[in-house]
């Protein structure tokens, strides 16, 4: 499989979306997995591109750990039933920031993102099937389950981008 292209970042934010990014590797490396670590470069990037970029300001650990935070929250991290699984004063102690300051942060990510949990642009793989708001699409005015539509439709579907893949093409 061929390396994903690295994400486009304003050249005057790139040290710090690299510094941040490095904190975010690192720890899902350690802590988490392949993953979390390419959704938090997701996120990161979607915050350099914002004008201006609140990547700009502030300790750059505490916006990693939000970051992580907000990737975690929208996969439900905390949760004991999925793995990875981390507890949010778990993830706290490891990465060496407080744990409200984390909450704090990661919410705040979200908002200025505007996104929320099970959020399809930043749902895990292995969660995008049990996630109804990833198939819902509006067809003649009627909200439907991609799923349940012929493969013809869902092919049309996922070329406009409403869907993360074809479901009939999976198998």
């Amino acid at each position: 499989m061929p390396e994903p292209a690295p994400p486009r970042v304003p050249a005057a934010i790139q040290p710090v979306f690299e510094e941040i990014v490095a904190v975010t590797d690192a720890f899902c490396d350690q802590h988490l997995d392949a993953e979390y670590a390419e959704l938090c470069i997701k996120v990161a990037a979607k915050l350099a591109r914002k004008r201006p970029s609140p990547l700009a300001r502030g300790d750059r650990r505490i916006s990693a750990a939000g970051i992580v935070y907000a990737a975690g929250r929208i996969n439900f991290l905390a949760d004991p039933a999925q793995h990875p699984h981390l507890r949010t004063d778990d993830l706290a102690d490891l990465i060496g920031v407080k744990q409200t300051t984390i909450a704090d942060k990661g919410r705040l990510i979200m908002e200025t993102l505007r996104i929320g949990l099970m959020d399809p642009e930043y749902t895990r793989r292995d969660m995008l099937d049990r996630n109804p708001m990833a198939w819902l699409i509006q067809v003649d005015g009627f909200v439907v389950d991609a799923r349940s539509l012929p493969e013809e439709l869902q092919m049309q579907a996922w070329q406009k981008g409403l869907i993360p893949y074809v479901p009939e093409a999976r198998g």
